[in-house]
């Protein structure tokens, strides 16, 4: 049947969640919740500063309080050379080690000095105000332009660039064809410098782990996280104990958005418990959470593009330098390689700087690094746009990416469906619709690169004839749902008879981090071979009974029947029957595969907004917001939409009030959701989605990712709008009440 016809019983429905009932009545157990007899607490020693050198480090008067247990410093942590690279994934062993415990510097407030666990919080928290630190006071840095200037304090001696000692730690380049001929051929260029500040994933959760050592050295841990053989690896690495002897267990998630791909806490109480042979558990405040977790990075670009008088871009240049924090690690990567990438551009020339400060080292955030670049490319499109006399989006559609366009980071496309978003935006209801006083319309694009990797699933009939799927990813975006979705259309069965649970390190085979939009992608492609595998062993079993060949045998709607007249009158045999008598065909029915899965390809999304701005108080309010996006294949439409709203939520946090404020002494000043201002539902519309469905031909179910691109277009999309409502342009995020209200007074003072 042609897939573009194909009716699916399950796929595309908007299925019961599994996980719902559970999390609606507090069942739900998050990492948070765990408690074991005997257990202690852990609780963490922070430096006060942004920049010191560690002199000296004293712990007996702590190890001396009674109903302490265990007191641990760097020194308990696998020191790596900083010269030899140690990846992990993404991370690199090095930074994670140092930053999860100073050693002989400590490179922001907040920084890990020493951890101390005891019988109860209070007492380990009294312990830690025990331990003496002498500390060397060192100048520092915190925003990315200042720590690129000649005369910036640095912050490591072995970074080097260009040959000097330098703040810059990397540096990431593409290029296509030649830009300066490229823009020696344009009639329009516009170039402009954009500024944006770190903000915060804002995941509910705060960090939680529970650790026990049993007596024979073998550790098992509980924790909040994206992904539980990431967390047992960096353990392994970080406290020298082997990973066969560690164990990781995935608690519920309470919201990750990529903060959670790294750890801070389950090295330390590991350290904690193999030193006092008892449990413990340690949770982070909100206020740890933010002054010493990773944001997303606060960035410097600029970016130039050259087009002729028909609207042809012929050249475009971003230079993207992005904060890392305390360590080398920001996302330039997705800066410099989703920038462009909408676009069928022939001359491109994008270069991310890596840059370290005084500041939290950084963490993935949604698309991380895309956000940024996305944001000065798109408005730069629109200042183009006008200039040409153009429709923004016909702009865009004249100079989309398609089937066969070459992108500067090294893709050649295959088919993608971003012309079919700019399509939509453009004959949407919202697009032409009026707009009243003081409002404005925006639109912006945007594009993440999606990601597979390694996945393992197992597929098992029980005796009674229902379904258990096993995989390894952390559930963060109704892969739970999807899966059982997935399962259900194969096999034919009702939807409610599988049930998908998440392995730990122990249960199931490797699984690569919950994170860039891959877990549909890829534990779709090992259910659906190992439910095929399954099939194949059902198909089997009937054949048995009826005693003919297994070729004879097909499977339709949950059940095996002859495959044709020559196969013998049957009757069908419904999936219960074959379980029935599984043990009478040759025992259990259940198959499993472990893939590196290959194949995801790239996620576009075009979207619109309106916004109201009051000219007496400079707050921006959006009041219409239109998500449009390629999915590839909706497998459960609701949770799809709940990725789009999501993502565009927080880019409009990001665009209009989100940002890390600092004191004079270098310090977190907004360190809770009472002063670090996310937006809330009064802060939003309803989110409008529109569903876009271009099959990935590289997948079962034509998969896309989905999670990562919703988040890429707002900051553009908000700016454009805003723009349109005032007619001012602002370079610089958040375009919070203070300074929009700034940059109406001068037309407030002509009106009058």
């Amino acid at each position: 049947m042609n897939d573009e016809t194909m009716q699916y019983r399950w796929i595309g429905k908007r299925t019961i969640r599994p996980d719902g009932v559970d999390k609606v009545t507090g069942r739900a157990a998050y990492a948070a919740d765990g408690a074991m007899p005997g257990m202690i607490w852990g609780k963490i020693l922070r430096s006060p500063h942004p920049h010191a050198r560690i002199k000296s480090i004293n712990t007996a008067k702590a190890e001396a309080l009674p109903g302490v247990k265990a007191v641990m410093t760097g020194k308990d942590l696998v020191e790596f050379p900083v010269e030899t690279p140690v990846p992990l994934g993404i991370q690199d062993m090095r930074w994670m080690s140092r930053n999860i415990m100073a050693r002989d510097k400590v490179l922001f407030p907040g920084h890990p000095v020493a951890a101390v666990a005891a019988t109860s919080q209070r007492i380990a928290e009294e312990a830690c105000k025990l331990i003496e630190v002498e500390y060397e006071v060192l100048p520092w840095v915190i925003d990315v332009e200042d720590a690129i200037k000649p005369d910036a304090p640095i912050l490591h001696d072995f970074i080097k660039f260009e040959g000097k000692p330098s703040n810059i730690a990397g540096k990431l380049e593409h290029k296509l064809g030649d830009v300066e001929a490229g823009f020696a051929a344009a009639d329009v260029i516009i170039e402009r410098s954009f500024r944006t500040k770190p903000v915060h994933q804002g995941y509910i959760e705060p960090h939680a782990c529970v650790v026990s050592v049993s007596s024979d050295g073998k550790a098992t841990i509980w924790s909040s996280s994206q992904g539980q053989f990431m967390v047992r690896a960096m353990c392994a690495y970080l406290t020298g104990i082997p990973q066969s002897d560690i164990r990781a267990i995935p608690a519920e998630i309470g919201g990750g958005f990529g903060g959670k791909t790294i750890i801070y806490l389950e090295p330390v109480a590991l350290v904690l418990a193999r030193k006092s042979g008892r449990p413990v558990k340690m949770q982070m405040t909100r206020e740890e959470v933010f002054r010493a977790t990773g944001p997303t990075s606060g960035s410097f670009s600029t970016v130039k593009i050259g087009a002729t008088k028909d609207g042809k871009i012929v050249a475009a240049k971003g230079t993207f330098y992005l904060q890392a924090g305390a360590f080398p690690g920001s996302p330039i990567r997705g800066a410099a390689g989703c920038s462009f990438a909408p676009y069928d551009i022939p001359n491109v020339h994008s270069v991310g700087y890596d840059v370290v400060s005084n500041r939290s080292k950084v963490a993935a955030y949604r698309a991380p690094g895309a956000p940024i670049g996305a944001y000065a490319v798109e408005c730069v499109l629109d200042e183009l746009a006008e200039a040409l006399k153009m429709d923004p989006l016909e702009l865009r559609l004249k100079n989309a990416a398609k089937e066969g366009t070459k992108a500067a980071y090294g893709a050649t496309y295959p088919r993608i469906g971003y012309e079919e978003t700019v399509r939509a935006a453009m004959e949407h209801p919202h697009y032409r619709a009026p707009l009243g006083p003081n409002q404005g319309r925006g639109v912006a694009s945007g594009f993440w690169f999606n990601a597979g990797g390694e996945s393992s699933a197992q597929v098992n009939i029980t005796e009674d004839g229902n379904v258990v799927v096993i995989t390894g990813h952390p559930d963060i975006g109704g892969s739970r749902a999807s899966i059982a979705n997935i399962t259900a259309e194969l096999l034919g069965i009702d939807y409610r008879r599988v049930n998908v649970l998440i392995g730990d390190t122990s249960t199931i085979g490797f699984s690569n981090l919950t994170g860039g939009s891959r877990v549909t992608f890829a534990s779709a492609m090992v259910v659906t071979q190992s439910t095929e595998k399954v099939i194949t062993q059902l198909r089997e079993r009937a054949a048995k009974i009826w005693g003919i060949d297994p070729e004879a045998v097909k499977w339709e709607n949950g059940e095996a029947r002859p495959a044709g007249d020559n196969a013998g009158k049957f009757p069908p045999l419904s999936l219960a029957e074959i379980a029935a008598k599984a043990s009478q065909t040759g025992g259990p029915i259940g198959a499993g595969v472990q893939l590196n899965t290959t194949g995801a390809e790239g996620g576009f999304g075009t979207h619109i907004c309106d916004v109201e701005v009051d000219p007496q108080t400079g707050i921006v309010r959006v009041v219409r917001y239109t998500v449009i996006q390629d999915v590839g294949r909706a497998i459960h439409p609701s949770y799809v939409e709940g990725q789009m709203q999501g993502g565009a939520v927080q880019g409009i946090g990001w665009a209009l009030s989100e940002e890390y404020v600092y004191d004079r002494n270098g310090k977190v000043d907004n360190a809770g959701f009472l002063d670090y201002r996310m937006p809330v539902c009064s802060d939003v519309p309803m989110v409008d989605t529109v569903i876009i469905e271009v099959p990935n031909p590289k997948h079962p179910q034509g998969v896309r990712g989905v999670g990562e691109v919703p988040i890429v277009p707002p900051l553009a999309a908000v700016s454009n709008a805003v723009y349109r409502a005032t007619g001012r342009r602002f370079y610089s995020l958040p375009m919070s009440p203070p300074k929009v209200l700034e940059a109406l007074e001068p037309a407030t003072a002509e009106a009058a």
